[in-house]
């Protein structure tokens, strides 16, 4: 009975502590992590496993300008998912667009977070849902997994490296359902030259991952914003 009794009451107060957590001010922490960067330029090496598909890495220039510059630049096919890149970034800095709700205490890779559920309280917004797992302790977003309208759902795992401090992190890697999200043009047009055999092995497994790898970060040293001009 003395043990029945000492788990309700551990029970109780894990349920209190989860109740207890301010989403809304764990969410303005990251947030304000996020703003003291102004403009950033970084390099990427972008891996993509898409069935059926035969993507080659890709090196990439990513730069970035507050509050909505950024771009890729690239010789070869440069699937970049903005969902969890920089969308979420976007969203979550515009703080009366949405409400957040505490999900608890959850552990990824030996590392404590929050979970925190991100719903957006107008009817037009592209993401629908932002689910986001935050390491408390730095600041930063773990896992994120995002819904929108037009891409289905991307589940992002984050890595951090010397630019922590930032909330920039070093690696990214996206899991992606392939029947929903939007490939460029050339990629898609490969997808749908798949015969029936291979449209049946895709049936079977729609999941795809995008691994980006980022170095030589660049972080407030100003960026023109002729760089990002169409050429």
């Amino acid at each position: 009975m003395r043990t029945i009794f000492t788990l309700l009451l551990f029970s109780i107060g894990f349920q209190s502590f989860a109740q207890e957590v301010d989403a809304d001010a764990v969410l303005q922490q990251v947030v304000q992590k996020l703003n003291s960067v102004k403009d950033y330029s970084v390099e990427a090496n972008i891996k993509a496993n898409i069935p059926l598909i035969k993507i080659m890495p890709v090196t990439a220039s990513i730069y970035f300008k507050q509050k909505d510059k950024f771009k890729v630049v690239s010789k070869g096919i440069a699937i970049l998912p903005k969902q969890g890149f920089t969308d979420v970034n976007a969203f979550l800095m515009k703080k009366g667009s949405y409400m957040a709700v505490s999900g608890g205490v959850k552990t990824i890779d030996d590392i404590k977070t929050n979970l925190i559920s991100v719903i957006p309280t107008g009817e037009t917004s592209e993401i629908i849902l932002a689910k986001l797992w935050i390491d408390t302790k730095r600041d930063v977003i773990i896992r994120s997994q995002v819904t929108t309208r037009s891409s289905g759902t991307v589940l992002v795992d984050y890595s951090y490296g010397t630019e922590v401090q930032y909330g920039l992190p070093n690696q990214l890697v996206f899991t992606i359902d392939v029947k929903k999200f939007k490939m460029p043009k050339s990629v898609a047009a490969d997808l749908n030259k798949t015969d029936k055999q291979k449209q049946k092995t895709a049936d079977k497994d729609q999941k795809g991952t995008i691994t980006i790898k980022l170095t030589n970060y660049k972080v407030n040293k100003g960026i023109s914003d002729n760089v990002f001009k169409e050429k």
